[in-house]
């Protein structure tokens, strides 16, 4: 769960959550080491991005109820606010927080090769990538998942509950569709969601040419 909120000053805003909130570990907060270089304008702007960045990404459930609006800034202002931005979403995933970052568009150069996972009459391709494993958009899980799912991997169960109730998973025909390209943290999780099942991801994605991620990685190892 991920709370974005602006505070002027901060102190009084933790407090409040501390005594309202109770699903918080920690907080980060961004500020200047310059006063007066970022105004009230300037943070709301910056929370209605990072609001906006984290629903669209859907890695995360947000505990902002509403989407605030972008204020008016100027064109130079709105320039330093991105450049801001840019820096936050470097830092944050340092810090362990990756809930703004969306799947690349197209795999990198740098990215793995386009694996299959196949089982139940579904089918799903993804890739390994810089921010964890990809599952692109268009592929198939399967409907019902394995009541041992829920019994004995409860937070990959529970991942793809998040994901058929935020749309990321829709169902099409008698299947379910993924609607985006989605990152997961590992091929463990990705393969689990789309089998509906407990599954050694390392084994389930596989090559065209028949060879499981295992053997890719232990090649590249090697190599």
């Amino acid at each position: 769960m991920l709370y974005v909120g602006e505070g002027d000053p901060i102190r009084p805003r933790l407090e409040s959550h501390y005594a309202q909130k109770d699903f918080w570990t920690r907080a980060i907060g961004f500020t200047t080491t310059t006063a007066g270089q970022l105004n009230k304008a300037h943070v709301q702007f910056l929370e209605s991005r990072l609001i906006a960045l984290a629903r669209a990404a859907k890695r995360m459930p947000l505990d902002n109820a509403n989407q605030p609006a972008e204020p008016s800034l100027s064109e130079a202002d709105r320039a330093d606010m991105e450049f801001f931005l840019g820096h936050m979403l470097g830092m944050l995933p340092v810090l362990g927080v990756h809930a703004f970052e969306q799947a690349p568009k197209a795999p990198a150069a740098k990215a793995g090769p386009v694996l299959t996972c196949k089982g139940k009459g579904v089918q799903a391709t993804g890739y390994e990538a810089s921010q964890g494993f990809v599952v692109r958009a268009g592929s198939q899980a399967v409907v019902d998942s394995a009541p041992s799912m829920a019994q004995h991997v409860r937070g990959m169960f529970d991942l793809r509950q998040e994901l058929i109730s935020n749309g990321v998973l829709a169902m099409q025909g008698a299947l379910f569709q993924f609607t985006q390209d989605y990152t997961f943290s590992a091929p463990s999780t990705a393969a689990a969601v789309v089998l509906g099942r407990s599954a050694n991801g390392r084994v389930e994605w596989k090559a065209a040419d028949g060879r499981m991620l295992k053997e890719i990685q232990e090649a590249e190892a090697n190599a």
